[in-house]
């Protein structure tokens, strides 16, 4: 599997008086002094107001990885602050002024950042949500609006988006097989079952109920006992993904193993799927039984449907919709 580097970037020298020095925020006009205009005072109140955060919301930019920082924040004797994570990778100098970097904290500064009241970072992809400086982050990791990762298995893809720009980049990228419908009949071969380390087979992806879902087949080992194995994930999030149920079968010889569930969000990596047996798993001696002739290849094929649950009104109880 391909692994991806991540280069970590510095800031050029830069100039910047610290955080030692106050930001200059406008006058204000005391109440009475313009006259008995009022409006003009809560516009000059408003773009103070707007100003101040901003200009802290600056002073909590780490001035290497650009990102907001947390606890414990760095400075250097002349107050210019830093981010944990990036102290070391600055080799103990600040970024800005060179000078060698102790064990300051700048605890004003984090302190400044408790008072803060922050929007999410993914307000540009609808979330409206506001929250304290220090609840931003935990936010941030769970929010209903952020990216997808790429659910490709096949390697270490790092690339995120939403839900249709992740189908084009699975379709071009990837060049994975599209299909539309609910039901599907797939083949796998290998021609060297005995050999059974960590094996991927090509991503599937199935377009049906105006949704998109990824079906993923893997070989890997259990323990000392090499499996296989087959699951279903959707693209979208877990409350959408329980809408749905899907079945696997595989068979031969007269014999058939058949796995019901419901699809795992990508939310949840496919490591993490599998990791958890959430699917069709398949021991290689059943495999090879089901493949038939000498058992010197796989010849696995794996058949399946997607449906939709829908609610009954009047008993409450759920009724497949089959996709025609």
């Amino acid at each position: 599997m391909e692994s991806d580097s991540i280069d970590c970037m510095t800031s050029s020298d830069v100039i910047d008086d610290g955080f030692h020095h106050h930001n200059q925020l406008p006058s204000l006009s005391k109440p009475g002094s313009n006259n008995g205009n009022s409006s003009n005072n809560n516009s000059d109140v408003s773009s103070a107001v707007h100003l101040s955060i901003t200009s802290v919301h600056e002073l909590l930019e780490c001035p290497v990885c650009t990102n907001s920082m947390y606890p414990p924040i760095h400075q250097c004797h002349n107050g210019h602050t830093l981010c944990s994570a990036c102290k070391t990778r600055v080799h103990n100098r600040c970024p800005t002024c060179r000078q060698e970097l102790g064990d300051i904290r700048c605890l004003a500064l984090e302190k400044v950042a408790e008072s803060l009241e922050l929007p999410c970072k993914y307000t540009s992809l609808g979330c409206l949500e506001i929250f304290p400086y220090y609840g931003k982050l935990k936010h941030e990791a769970v929010c209903d609006f952020r990216p997808y990762n790429c659910p490709y298995a096949g390697s270490e893809c790092t690339v995120v988006g939403d839900i249709p720009f992740l189908v084009a980049h699975l379709r071009d990228d990837h060049k994975v097989d599209m299909h539309s419908g609910c039901t599907f009949n797939h083949r796998y071969v290998k021609s060297n079952p005995r050999d059974v380390e960590n094996a991927t087979w090509m991503l599937t992806v199935f377009q049906c109920f105006g949704q998109y879902f990824c079906l993923h087949f893997e070989a890997f080992q259990l323990g000392m006992a090499p499996v296989y194995m087959a699951f279903l994930r959707f693209m979208g999030d877990e409350i959408e993904a329980r809408n749905y149920s899907y079945s696997l079968e595989v068979g031969g010889n007269g014999r058939k193993l058949i796995w019901e569930g419901t699809p795992r969000s990508i939310r949840d990596g496919h490591l993490k799927v599998r990791d958890g047996h959430d699917g069709l798993m398949i021991q290689r001696n059943m495999a090879l039984f089901f493949s038939g002739g000498d058992r010197k290849e796989l010849k696995l094929r794996v058949t399946g449907r997607i449906w939709k649950e829908q609610q009954n009104n009047e008993g409450n109880a759920c009724i497949p919709n089959l996709c025609s």
